[in-house]
């Protein structure tokens, strides 16, 4: 929260979840990151290379446009999208509502826990049946922090979703990302815009 805010701002129904410590141990605002660190810049995120991270870009068929960050890492997945946000209320418990309400639909069920950037939701999602194998469920975690004019979302798949040391190490890596909101005005919920980033000897491999 910035100085010429005060918590009278924040609407009750909607207040921001997200860690008390998160403008120093992250997700950090551009505007709290440190400038010399080597990120990669995707745009609406800046993400910082480490052994063993792998980066993909989630595609939108149609528009080409890239709609998520994949980071395969500990033997997990953390997929993560930035959203614009108002600057003094949250979207994740609203959202988080919504994504219950459709794993539901699915014929999945969800359990809101406290997690190590405050409510998250353990899912478990139902997977088809492909080539003669049965459908099985498939386990992950939603979590989410909102920022100054921005809300991350992340789902968490793999080892991290159940095991104690591969979470900590996702949970970790989720804390490292950086959001760049920018200053173009957009709605709150849309997508801030993700990019290629520009190739250079500090990238991960894609």
């Amino acid at each position: 929260m910035s100085d010429n805010e005060n918590i009278d701002d924040i609407p009750v129904d909607h207040p921001k979840s997200a860690p008390e410590d998160r403008a120093v141990a992250g997700p950090l605002d551009e505007s709290e990151a440190n400038p010399v660190r080597p990120y990669v810049d995707l745009g609406g995120v800046k993400v910082l290379p480490r052994e063993g991270l792998h980066l993909r870009l989630e595609v939108e068929e149609g528009t080409k446009r890239v709609v998520a960050i994949g980071l395969d890492y500990a033997k997990s997945t953390l997929q993560v999208q930035p959203f614009a946000a108002p600057r003094t209320s949250g979207l994740w418990h609203e959202i988080r509502a919504q994504i219950a309400e459709q794993i539901a639909r699915q014929g999945g069920t969800t359990t809101v826990r406290d997690g190590a950037f405050g409510p998250e939701l353990l899912a478990q999602i139902p997977v088809a049946a492909v080539d003669g194998q049965p459908g099985h469920m498939r386990l992950a975690r939603f979590i989410g922090v909102d920022g100054p004019r921005w809300f991350l979302r992340g789902v968490i798949a793999g080892e991290a979703a159940v095991e104690p040391d591969a979470a900590a190490q996702v949970e970790d890596l989720f804390r490292s990302i950086v959001v760049v909101r920018g200053s173009t005005p957009m709605p709150p919920r849309d997508l801030i815009p993700l990019r290629m980033p520009a190739a250079s000897p500090g990238t991960p491999n894609a």
